[in-house]
């Protein structure tokens, strides 16, 4: 799996994924920085990591998303390419039109930072095919805006088509308004683009992958990645 990791000023959660991504499929990533025009050729995977690009100024993401890079990101999704992107990455998808919708400030406009609970939606996904569909795992987020919102058309169409890949829920998986923390619509914690290639969540993955420093439950999110990938 050959992968990309973008870096915009003021992100800060880059080597975070990038140790990630080279902890599990055992590859070094390409620090693509925002400023360039092109992606590493032969790039399998591109991902939008988290933290605060250009100190969140203006809105999330909405500046990072005019960044030369992003056109080259579009190009990648647009041929089926696969991205990923992940708290400040998914605001910064957003806006750069790769997903619908966006994230509002938190529902008690606190910036909350714990472990949540967010249960897989489907397993059929090259995000997810290490996972059961309905099962429950514990990762990371820190975020002040995380609240997704979007028309409802538009909730309508990503609840119909299967689109909402993760949600805020109990530990027994149930909906429970008092686990979904930031006011989400519909505890909405991920989201698909149409292709199913593009994936935007406010919660931390790579923080939960190796044994040694913690829980593991979001390491199958990158193994599903790298199987995905061996088998195309």
């Amino acid at each position: 799996m050959k992968s990309a990791v973008v870096v915009f000023p003021g992100i800060n959660r880059e080597r975070d994924m990038a140790r990630a991504l080279k902890f599990v499929s055992g590859k070094e990533p390409a620090m693509v920085w925002h400023a360039d025009s092109e992606l590493p050729k032969g790039t399998d995977l591109v991902v939008l990591p988290g933290g605060f690009s250009y100190g969140d100024y203006l809105r999330c993401g909405a500046i990072a998303a005019r960044a030369p890079i992003m056109e080259a990101v579009r190009t990648h999704a647009a041929k089926g390419g696969l991205v990923l992107a992940v708290c400040n990455g998914f605001q910064i998808a957003c806006e750069a039109g790769l997903l619908p919708g966006v994230l509002m400030r938190n529902a008690r406009l606190k910036f909350i930072c714990k472990e949540v609970f967010l249960r897989i939606e489907r397993s059929d996904t090259p995000f997810t095919r290490q996972y059961n569909a309905g099962a429950v795992i514990r990762v990371p987020v820190a975020h002040g805006e995380g609240n997704y919102v979007a028309d409802a058309d538009t909730i309508a169409r990503i609840e119909d088509e299967g689109r909402v890949l993760f949600r805020y829920t109990a530990p027994d998986g149930k909906l429970d308004p008092a686990f979904n923390f930031n006011g989400a619509t519909n505890a909405i914690a991920g989201i698909l683009s149409e292709k199913r290639n593009v994936l935007g969540l406010m919660p931390h993955p790579e923080n939960h992958v190796d044994p040694a420093v913690g829980p593991t439950d979001g390491r199958r999110l990158f193994e599903s990645l790298v199987s995905t990938l061996e088998a195309a």
